[in-house]
């Protein structure tokens, strides 16, 4: 049987929490911020922990559980 391998592109793009989290950057921050409130830009900056729903999937991409 093979070894598993790393889905890269998420590997690059979350970062695994002592808990057990998993954090990543805010989508919707690229452009289009005229359309947006202050507040919404200030709570956009920074990371985030994922939501415990999609977390599953994201954990068997990252660490083949």
């Amino acid at each position: 049987m093979p070894k598993f391998k790393t889905h890269r592109a998420s590997a690059k793009r979350f970062k695994k929490t002592a808990k057990g989290a998993l954090k990543s950057g805010n989508a919707f921050t690229s452009h289009r911020f005229h359309g947006k409130t202050k507040k919404q830009r200030r709570q956009l900056r920074g990371t985030s922990t994922m939501n415990h729903t999609t977390l599953k999937t994201y954990t068997h991409l990252l660490y083949n559980i």
